[in-house]
């Protein structure tokens, strides 16, 4: 049997997973995390992204995350994701169309400095829940 650490990601409204996993990739606020059972104590932000994870029967689930934390513990790791989707629930379309409105919004010369902020939020969402998609795809 794989060594595995059990793992949980939730959001404010759900709990997405929560099981053994063999290993875990996130990431963090300073780059890509691997995890892997036995890891070291950790806790950081996450940037909007994915969390892939491999189950303790070798399969691979992959889950869009729009920040938030990650905590290591040595038997447990916890996700709390601001915003959690698993990576099929992703709408391709609605995607796309925040992606466009958002650089649009950061073009047009009459956006304040916190709508250009807000804007690039919303692009980073989209752009990592399009990353997801197409990770799925492969």
């Amino acid at each position: 049997m794989a060594l595995t650490v059990h793992l949980d990601v939730v959001s404010a409204e759900q709990s997405v997973f929560s099981g053994e996993a063999a290993a875990i990739q996130v990431t963090g606020s300073e780059g890509e995390l691997g995890i892997h059972p036995g890891h070291a104590p950790l806790l950081t932000g996450l940037k909007p992204g994915m969390v892939r994870l491999v189950t303790q029967d070798g399969k691979e689930e992959i889950i869009y995350v729009a920040g938030g934390t990650l905590e290591v513990q040595p038997k447990t790791v916890t996700v709390l994701a601001d915003v959690a989707i698993r990576g099929e629930d992703l709408d391709e379309q609605a995607a796309e169309e925040t992606k466009r409105e958002a650089q649009a919004q950061m073009d047009s010369t009459s956006t304040t400095e916190l709508d250009h902020h807000a804007a690039a939020v919303q692009l980073a969402e989209a752009i990592a829940q399009l990353r997801v998609i197409r990770e799925l795809r492969k």
